[in-house]
């Protein structure tokens, strides 16, 4: 039954109707049978008043629910003065009421939370000094804001200082994050440090929490597509219903069996099931990161065969990243890095951003430049310690080394930022946009939960695209194509079959209002595609897709269940019931029994479905760090390569000899203590959260390979005394030097994909 009450009325009608039933028993049992049946029959009265004047509104509607079985129920219970069952019945509706109203809010109470933490208000700071308090409405992008100890980023922005933030209730991660100065803060996020500045980059409305909190109000509210399923089952179940108690009555001449029949079919088994699993699924998928739009949604992602792709910023970081840095003869790596990032500091490019955010990750100290010009399509221009330093394109003919980086980068996929001072170029960046970590283990999960089908789509060049879809692991390719291209695709898809389709930028839009499922990458600040789409990934992960479908499947599965097998179970008791076996008043209190199964099956909906398991604490404390130590190691990789370069192209250099010797010894002190204790440590730690030590097995043997490598690298060495190595061992030495290049390379990536991807 479907009313507007508040908690307090139905627990409070729920205890009137059961005192009722308990004082009625108890006037029964002392031989006052006549008060007994006033008290019941008061109680029947009490709830067919409020369900009769329902239903004759949704009559005058024009709506035909399930809802008029009840009112028939209590009806006619008084009419044959089955009091008690009439009095059960009510007990049974306001039970249903109450148990339905406890399940939706808690199912819904991760939803009702980020509307109720939404900023309404933001402290500014004033031009003359001073701060003022403002509504959210009133900031704008570029205002100084404070956040102050426990308060809810009110806008995105760039932190002035470092600050110290709980993310949980956006992205679902549990860990405290740290934000280093000038780095971006999503909106909806706490702050769990000192008070900080924000410069705001976003207003409110365009803010990543204002997004979330629009979708969660629609979430809350849009649960149409739920109820009418029971009504859509009432076009069979109501007639079925009359049909059996009409011939029960008619075969029998006893009016008390329609009676009965009517009691047990009252259908809360129907009307409950599917709500209460179906908004438990969507609280438990905003828990982890996803915010559905509704449950109609839900319900369609559960049914999904087919998924498309984009893939910057989607199966990609959509961030360029310094793969490499590659130098002049003689050149420093880090000092060339710092020079480029410390005159890109100014530039708004994206590039930019890349070098100075990579720079500071390798713990460079930036200098302040002057004389800086940008020229649009060329670079810039600036001095940088009295050192004129340009950054961007180089024109003319390019000296050796350059044009093997130039080859290099070019049969890699990768763009060039070339870095010089007055007398040419010292080096160049090679910078890449690299697969996501998770990308291939969350194709993986979705072909396991049902989806038999993935399409990649991108405008991005076919040899790009072919290189990130064998990465990841898709069925099919769509390159270099156009926004409406993409949607094409979809729609052709989608004929075929159920079909999500993921994006995150503004070109994604009509595509995923395409699809039956539109997936936004939002935590990149996907405005446009966020706002047509049917479901939101707060979290920059994009295993959590694979969350939400697990969860999705699971939800639809037990409210599928639930519904079949409650209203199977009332089918056989009315049959039961038309055959006088089973009187009104046992059918009342069996029905309020099947109730109670129903709900409770139907809250199995708030856990379970996933296949991923949890990594313990001390784990991910493992994965963290043994992460971090990749990048010392691809600084190792880039040594190695250079020097595996000099040694095929200058074999009898002076400067072959010790650059062997360096690179050994980087590799013996560096990378080897690195696999040892990753094999001692980390994959014994592994094997629970991957399920066995097997899981690790070939990855040891990755380990081993990489020592024999370096110790044939040694043993060359050691052949060649202080000298450069001799022309009969350049073969040998070139085979071991590239192929410990490629050994490691892929070693490293197989980590990254198949164990760090489990970070939080």
């Amino acid at each position: 039954m479907r009313h507007r009450w508040t908690p307090a009325r139905e627990w409070g009608l729920l205890a009137a109707l059961t005192v009722g039933v308990l004082i009625g028993a108890g006037l029964w049992f002392a031989g006052r049978r006549g008060a007994a049946d006033g008290i019941w029959a008061a109680a029947t009265v009490a709830a067919l008043a409020p369900a009769a004047w329902s239903t004759l509104r949704q009559v005058w509607r024009r709506q035909f629910g399930v809802d008029v079985i009840a009112v028939l129920a209590l009806a006619g219970a008084l009419v044959v003065h089955e009091y008690l069952a009439g009095a059960v019945i009510a007990a049974m509706l306001a039970t249903g009421r109450s148990l339905e109203s406890y399940a939706q809010r808690r199912a819904t109470r991760d939803l009702r939370a980020l509307l109720e933490r939404a900023p309404r208000s933001a402290r500014r700071r004033r031009a003359g000094g001073g701060i003022e308090t403002i509504p959210l409405d009133r900031v704008a992008v570029g205002d100084r804001l404070v956040v102050g100890p426990g308060d809810v980023v009110p806008v995105d922005g760039t932190v002035e200082e470092a600050a110290t933030l709980d993310e949980s209730a956006v992205t679902g991660e549990s860990q405290l994050v740290g934000r280093a100065a000038g780095e971006p803060v999503a909106s909806g996020v706490v702050n769990a440090g000192a008070g900080f500045g924000l410069r705001a980059t976003r207003n409110a409305a365009q803010s990543t929490y204002a997004g979330i909190v629009r979708l969660a109000e629609e979430a809350t509210a849009r649960k149409a597509p739920i109820v009418r399923m029971a009504d859509r089952y009432a076009a069979a179940f109501v007639p079925f219903t009359l049909v059996l108690a009409g011939l029960g009555w008619l075969l029998s001449g006893e009016f008390v069996r329609a009676v009965a029949v009517l009691v047990v079919a009252t259908p809360c088994p129907l009307l409950l099931a599917t709500p209460i699993a179906i908004v438990s699924g969507l609280s438990r998928v905003a828990r982890r990161g996803v915010l559905v739009r509704d449950g109609g949604s839900l319900e369609l992602l559960g049914r999904a065969r087919t998924l498309l792709v984009d893939k910057t910023g989607t199966l990609t970081t959509g961030r360029p990243h310094a793969a490499e840095t590659v130098v002049a003869p003689g050149g420093d790596r880090d000092e060339v890095l710092r020079l480029a990032a410390s005159v890109e500091q100014l530039s708004p490019h994206v590039l930019a951003a890349a070098l100075v955010r990579q720079a500071r990750d390798r713990g460079l100290a930036l200098a302040e430049p002057t004389e800086v010009t940008e020229e649009p399509g060329r670079g810039v221009t600036g001095r940088v310690d009295g050192r004129l330093v340009r950054v961007g394109q180089l024109a003319g003919e390019l000296p050796e080394w350059a044009a093997r980086a130039r080859e290099r980068a070019e049969l890699a996929g990768r763009s060039v930022v070339w870095v010089g001072d007055e007398r040419g170029p010292i080096g160049a960046i090679l910078l890449d946009d690299p697969v996501r970590p998770d990308a291939r283990r969350t194709v993986r999960r979705l072909r396991e939960a049902g989806l038999s089908r993935v399409v990649m789509v991108t405008g991005d060049r076919p040899a790009t695209a072919e290189q990130v879809a064998l990465a990841v692991g898709v069925d099919d390719l769509l390159a270099r194509c156009s926004p409406q291209e993409k949607t094409s695709r979809v729609r052709d898809e989608a004929r075929r079959a159920v079909t999500v389709m993921v994006g995150d930028g503004v070109n994604d839009a009509p595509a995923l209002a395409e699809a039956h499922v539109g997936v936004a990458m939002g935590a990149t600040g996907a405005t446009a595609s966020a706002d047509v789409a049917d479901a939101v990934l707060t979290v920059d992960r994009l295993d959590r897709l694979a969350d939400a479908v697990e969860i999705a499947r699971h939800a639809r599965r037990i409210a599928t269940q639930s519904a079949v097998v409650g209203m199977g179970l009332a089918v056989l008791a009315m049959l039961f019931a038309a055959a006088g076996r089973l009187p009104p008043v046992a059918g009342a209190f069996l029905q309020e029994g099947i109730d109670v199964v129903v709900i409770l099956n139907a809250l199995r909906a708030l856990g379970g479905g996933l296949r991923r398991r949890d990594v313990p604490a001390d784990t991910r404390e493992l994965l963290d760090r043994y992460a971090g130590e990749h990048g010392d190691v691809r600084d190792v990789l880039a040594a190695l390569r250079d020097t595996a370069d000099l040694v095929a192209t200058r074999p009898d250099s002076p400067d072959c000899g010790p650059a062997l010797r360096e690179v050994h010894r980087r590799l013996t002190e560096r990378v080897l203590p690195h696999e040892a204790a990753e094999e001692r440590q980390l994959y014994p730690a592994l094997a629970g959260p991957l399920g066995s030590d097997e899981a690790t097995s070939t990855m040891s043997r990755g380990h081993v390979e990489i020592r024999r490598l370096v110790d044939r690298i040694g043993g060359h060495l050691a052949q060649a005394g202080a000298g450069p190595p001799r022309p009969d061992q350049v073969p040998d030495l070139l085979a071991a030097l590239y192929g410990l290049d490629a050994v490691l390379r892929l070693h490293l990536a197989q980590e990254e994909e198949n164990y760090f991807s489990l970070r939080e």
